[in-house]
């Protein structure tokens, strides 16, 4: 099972790309820490407002088309793609896909809905921070 989430971002797909890959770019709307996002890398990515932090295996890198990642190193998470669509020189639809939810959890439902949330969070601060220079609303979620 899987879960997908798409937004149009009002710039090139070259800044919509390097927002996830540059460590610089990507504590300005997601995870407050990174390495560079490089394919067949183990990056760390931590969120320092909820004293928390994550490491994925980096799949696969297609600059400005797309990043595949799987949450953890154990072979058991999920896995992510980030898909970018140029749609001309100042556009771009971005969607994340993200499979592994298995329906015979129990916590299935929840898991899908939480994600999805997740992602469209995500997403508002990628599009807030890149076409208007908003980078404070990263870490604003309270669970």
């Amino acid at each position: 099972m899987y879960n997908r989430t798409k937004f149009k971002i009002m710039k090139p797909v070259n800044e919509v790309f390097e927002a996830f890959v540059d460590p610089e770019k990507i504590k300005n709307f997601w995870f407050s820490s990174a390495a560079r996002w490089e394919q067949g890398q183990t990056v760390t990515l931590r969120y320092e407002e909820y004293n928390a932090e994550v490491v994925i295996e980096v799949i696969e890198v297609l600059p400005n088309k797309k990043i595949v990642y799987r949450w953890g190193t154990d072979g058991k998470g999920n896995i992510v793609t980030i898909s970018l669509e140029e749609l001309d020189s100042s556009s771009t639809i971005i969607e994340i896909t993200e499979e592994g939810f298995r329906e015979d959890d129990d916590d299935f439902m929840s898991n899908l809905l939480d994600n999805k949330e997740g992602w469209v969070f995500m997403l508002t601060c990628l599009k807030g921070y890149l076409e208007f220079g908003i980078n404070q609303l990263r870490g604003a979620i309270v669970k």
